[in-house]
């Protein structure tokens, strides 16, 4: 019997999954150091450029070259706009208008939508009833930890509906991601050839928009903070993305963004001192049931025991 990419979801997957939303929760220690000297836009373009000379140094390093195969690098920018670009922008954007919590909770939808567009384009990738109940208990729990006052924000619609076009990007990038297992294509190439493609749309949007004056003067710990956001939450974290992605598959690889606030609660208690609060311990219950639901194994053996 053949095994479906829905099932494929083992203790090591499922511990990448979680090194992954470590490493892209601590984005926003980086982040919150680096918007302190540098506007967003210049922000991202420095970490996916950034990341992309790191990622060509490891791969070089262990033998791999560059694709010479025009088809391939048209899959990169296809990946590139769909994972970075578009999303990225969106994000910044919509974040300069709403309050950080709402974006959160808004990101955090990503999976329901990975669910709908995997079901729908992916045939190995329908949503089981179960499924569907794990990824909107994980939803709630994210709301719950984030604190349902955020939901109450600013009702400034197009913001909102920006972020929410970011989480549709990502549901389609991480279908359209799937193409690369079947190219031969490797994940550290992949994820190389995605930031690459990225930086080459993004560097001329910056350059005319930001300009280079902030650059000039920034600070040692922007420029610290830059380094790690680059090699560990971007360059490191898509190595694993694409790892996941193509083990795993398009819906399990986006359940990341329901652990992305666990990790950065935790990181914030742990670094910074935070208070771990009640609210926040019912959250991540919340998130870790849902998740089980996702995998299902658990589940099946009770209902069917």
């Amino acid at each position: 019997m053949t095994t479906s990419i829905s099932d494929a979801m083992s203790l090591r997957v499922w511990g990448m999954l979680i090194f992954l939303s470590m490493l892209w929760g601590g984005s926003f220690f980086f982040v919150g150091v680096a918007v302190n000297d540098l506007p967003p836009l210049t922000i991202v373009t420095l970490r996916v450029g950034m990341a992309a000379v790191v990622l060509w140094l490891v791969a070089l390093a262990m033998g791999h070259r560059p694709p010479k195969s025009l088809k391939l690098w048209s899959a990169f920018l296809g990946m590139g706009l769909l994972n970075n670009v578009f999303p990225f922008l969106f994000i910044v954007w919509g974040q300069t208008q709403i309050a950080s919590g709402l974006a959160s909770i808004l990101n955090a939808a990503t999976p329901i939508f990975g669910v709908v567009v995997a079901g729908l384009l992916l045939p190995d990738e329908k949503p089981t009833p179960l499924k569907l109940f794990g990824v909107t208990l994980g939803f709630i729990g994210v709301v719950v930890m984030i604190g349902v006052p955020a939901l109450g924000g600013d009702s400034k619609l197009l913001a909102q509906l920006a972020i929410v076009a970011a989480t549709v990007c990502y549901a389609f990038a991480s279908v359209y991601g799937r193409r690369f297992k079947v190219l031969s294509v490797s994940p550290m190439i992949t994820a190389a050839g995605q930031v690459t493609a990225s930086t080459l749309v993004l560097l001329p949007i910056a350059l005319s928009v930001d300009g280079t004056a902030e650059l000039e003067n920034a600070s040692i710990n922007t420029w610290m903070a830059m380094v790690g956001l680059a090699v560990f939450s971007t360059a490191l974290a898509y190595i694993l993305y694409f790892k996941i992605l193509e083990v795993a598959g398009a819906t399990n690889v986006l359940l990341v963004t329901l652990l992305v606030p666990v990790s950065a609660v935790l990181l914030g208690v742990v670094v910074l001192n935070e208070s771990l609060q009640v609210i926040h311990l019912f959250g991540m219950l919340l998130i870790a049931l849902g998740l089980s639901a996702i995998d299902g194994r658990l589940w099946r053996r009770v209902i069917f025991s």
